[in-house]
């Protein structure tokens, strides 16, 4: 062999090897700059925050005097001495206790009545998808406070059938149902995540049912129900997460009032934040409530197995 062909052949090894070395980390650069906008927003807008949020929770600070480390005192004081820490808590778990259910149960039977083929029904899922959109606005909060008041067409209406009412959002043993009854018809975003889940039942399944003598009833319970299951459950652990941080609502319709009745976890934080400027105490309430989140998505995670199915072994476990 020839001393250029030797070269030659050297050369080419060499950028062979260079060409496999930089090949090795073209993909992952890539990769991570497609992703760096994420990862920007997560750190910057999430990772930091809540650190430095963690870090508030241990201190005495406000934002008229310098920042002062207090150990456990804030979270000692939430926990002994602070009797509207007890009534938001309260007033938060009856609020997630009864709306939650309502709004699965309302958008999963509307879903059932919406999965037909029929002529218009992509208009109707809309128009009742429509108020998900625009029900965690301020404008609709201040609809709703007037709809419930004491001169408001919801009184009015009773009035016709010769019913009196009362000012529904200003009495305390109503209040926090006004809220509910907001939160509830906002079911759009669970009843399309149903939607989605109903179209991969097979209908098989139903015509085989059908031929054993079932009804739409028992249809519903032994296939609907079950099949189902992973998606109630998703809409489950959303609708308690989402359900724990109401605060809109509340502020604008009820100010947490009357009596407190309506006085849900994220109103007591804002006001310790913003209107008493306690930013340690309220950050160490931010994360107890993360906490108590954290735990109830546990307990729903652990009880799933008992009623959650899945169709095959390799998706999780059947329920027998």
């Amino acid at each position: 062999m020839s001393q250029t062909t030797s070269v030659a052949l050297t050369t080419a090894a060499g950028t062979k090897k260079r060409k496999s070395f930089l090949s090795r980390w073209d993909a992952p650069i890539a990769g991570y700059l497609f992703i760096l906008p994420w990862l920007i927003g997560f750190f910057g807008l999430t990772a930091y925050p809540m650190i430095l949020s963690l870090y508030y929770s241990f201190t005495d600070y406000t934002l008229m005097e310098p920042v002062s480390w207090v150990g456990a005192r804030n979270y000692e004081r939430i926990f002994t001495a602070d009797d509207k820490f007890i009534q938001s808590i309260k007033v938060t778990f009856m609020y997630v206790i009864a709306s939650v259910p309502l709004k699965l149960i309302a958008a999963l039977l509307v879903a059932v009545v919406l999965n037909k083929a029929m002529r218009g029904i992509s208009a109707y899922r809309t128009a009742i998808y429509f108020p998900s959109l625009i029900g965690g606005s301020i404008a609709v909060s201040l609809l709703w406070r007037n709809i419930f008041g004491v001169d408001g067409i919801f009184n009015k209406i009773l009035g016709i059938f010769g019913i009196g009412g009362t000012g529904w959002v200003t009495n305390p043993s109503t209040a926090l149902w006004t809220l509910v009854l907001l939160t509830v018809w906002q079911f759009g975003s669970s009843m399309v995540i149903f939607l989605a889940g109903l179209k991969q039942i097979p209908n098989d399944l139903y015509e085989a049912s059908s031929v054993d003598g079932a009804n739409k009833f028992v249809q519903f319970f032994k296939i609907t129900l079950p099949m189902l299951s992973p998606t109630l459950y998703f809409n489950l652990i959303m609708g308690v997460i989402n359900a724990f941080q109401m605060f809109t609502s509340a502020y604008v319709i009820t100010n947490g009032g009357p009596m407190n009745s309506t006085y849900v976890y994220a109103l007591y934080l804002y006001e310790r934040a913003f209107s008493r400027y306690q930013l340690g105490y309220s950050s160490a309430l931010a994360w107890i409530m993360l906490v108590i989140i954290v735990i109830v998505a546990v307990i729903i995670a652990g009880t799933s197995k008992y009623w959650v199915f899945y169709e095959t072994e390799s998706g999780g476990k059947k329920r027998k």
